[in-house]
């Protein structure tokens, strides 16, 4: 009755069975056997190929052979130019056959690929390629040639460098930026060009190779700043000088030429060259006993240069106020300082109400804002007898006086109206004399005075003022 089979068991723990533990291990060794001649075959490969990344003369060398590389250097350096990138945006190109440029097989490539040291491929591999360089002959002699040919350094396309500097403004000063220019270092560019021809580049920036000359001074300079800062804040005035009918502005266009320099370069304000300004207002606008043209009522024009009448600058006074008032940078208009005055500060400084006397006509006029008041015949000075009233010239009324006496050698004649000009020359009126005009002063002329008909003097002493101008003529 029992079964003839028995029941299988497993084996126990830590027994083989049979031959499978052999099963692996050859597995093992095969996978290793098979990673290993990939691993050679991978380096002999790459002990004719280069590398994946490896450039030789700007040329991707990946997975080429030596000889290949050769054929692609050769090409690349027939059709080679290098691109010479200026600035402003110009450019010079050199060619191949500019320079006679060759490749030069010295089995530096296969040095190269030797170096490759095919049998770490791996890590090699992971580090990538760099850019080799070959052995390349051009006519380095000739190559000055065409580096001074290149159009960058022609003499009509060369552009100096200048440093940033102070300018003048129509009212003061302003940093100039430098101009950068456009010349090159000769020896630096030349280096550059020979390098990037040797390394098979197709171009090159000058400007990124440092090989302009630049300028020392830029519009930044902290020196150059402060500076110009500090000759501007002595430029702020503006002062209007008022000469009537014209007028004389002192700004920053003309103070900036009374700045001088101290010995420690500090800048100031020179008051010697406030002083000659002044000196020049003086003789452009000062009428006192200066050659002055008048419009006569004949019609004529005459030339005047004597007399007292007119205006004179005080030079010191005037001076010293413009000295405070730039210095202070004041804003304002003001009337300079004077010695003598006229009743007009215009041009024609005579102005419209004046006394107009003829000796030749033995006429006079008085004009009251333009307009004529008095046109009267009238006597003057005995030239016969040397007493001539003096003409040629523009003087002021002194003074005015009624019920006067005049005296002299040998008289006295009472007047009512006695207005000097000219020390003890001046008009009155002459009752005694009844006759005005005509010739009557060649033998009865006045002793210098201006004998005026009663009527025409009362009108004139009430026209006139203390200064009121007395022009005499011829």
């Amino acid at each position: 009755g029992g079964s003839r089979y028995r029941e299988k068991r497993p084996a126990a723990p830590g027994k083989k069975t049979g031959g499978g533990v052999d099963v692996v291990k050859l597995s093992l060794i095969g996978l290793g056997a098979v990673a290993a001649a990939a691993y050679i075959i991978v380096a002999f490969y790459f002990g004719g190929h280069f590398y994946s990344g490896a450039t030789i003369y700007g040329i991707d060398c990946s997975r080429m052979t030596a000889g290949q590389v050769k054929e692609e250097v050769a090409k690349k350096l027939g059709e080679y130019t290098l691109t010479v990138e200026e600035r402003n945006g110009q450019k010079d190109v050199i060619t191949a056959e500019q320079i006679g440029l060759q490749y030069q097989d010295d089995d530096s490539i296969e040095s190269h690929l030797k170096n490759q040291r095919c049998y770490i491929w791996p890590a090699m591999m992971l580090m990538g390629g760099g850019d080799l360089t070959v052995s390349t002959t051009y006519d380095r002699e000739g190559i000055d040639t065409v580096i001074r040919n290149m159009n960058c350094f022609l003499p009509g396309n060369i552009v100096a460098p200048q440093d940033a500097h102070r300018g003048d403004t129509p009212t003061g000063y302003e940093v100039v930026p430098e101009v950068m220019g456009t010349t090159l270092d000769y020896n630096r560019t030349k280096e550059v060009i020979l390098n990037a021809l040797d390394q098979g580049a197709t171009s090159v920036s000058l400007e990124e190779a440092g090989c302009y000359i630049d300028p020392l001074v830029y519009q930044d300079d902290p020196e150059l700043n402060a500076q110009v800062e500090e000759l501007n804040s002595l430029l702020t005035a503006s002062i209007t000088y008022d000469f009537g009918d014209r007028q004389e502005v002192v700004d920053g266009s003309v103070i900036k030429n009374w700045i001088a320099q101290d010995e420690e370069g500090a800048y100031y304000i020179d008051d010697n060259k406030i002083w000659e300004y002044v000196a020049e207002l003086a003789a452009k606008y000062d009428t006192f006993g200066m050659e002055r043209e008048f419009h006569t009522s004949l019609g004529t024009t005459v030339s005047l240069s004597g007399g007292d009448y007119g205006w004179a600058m005080d030079q010191d006074a005037t001076a010293q106020i413009l000295s405070e008032a730039v210095k202070a940078g004041k804003t304002e208009t003001i009337t300079p300082e004077y010695v003598y005055t006229a009743m007009s500060r215009d041009e024609n400084d005579i102005g419209g109400t004046y006394v107009e006397i003829c000796i030749s006509r033995q006429e006079m006029w008085c004009y009251q804002d333009g307009s004529l008041v008095v046109d009267t015949p009238v006597v003057t000075g005995n030239p016969n007898k040397g007493d001539a009233t003096p003409a040629g010239g523009v003087w002021a009324i002194d003074a005015k006086m009624e019920d006067y006496v005049l005296t002299g050698e040998g008289y006295e004649a009472p007047v009512d109206y006695w207005m000097p000009f000219n020390g003890d020359i001046g008009i009155h009126d002459m009752q005694n004399r009844w006759d005005f005009g005509g010739t009557i002063y060649l033998s009865n002329g006045s002793h210098g005075c201006v004998n005026t008909p009663y009527e025409a003097a009362q009108t004139i002493y009430g026209i006139v003022s203390i200064g009121t101008p007395v022009v005499v003529y011829e």
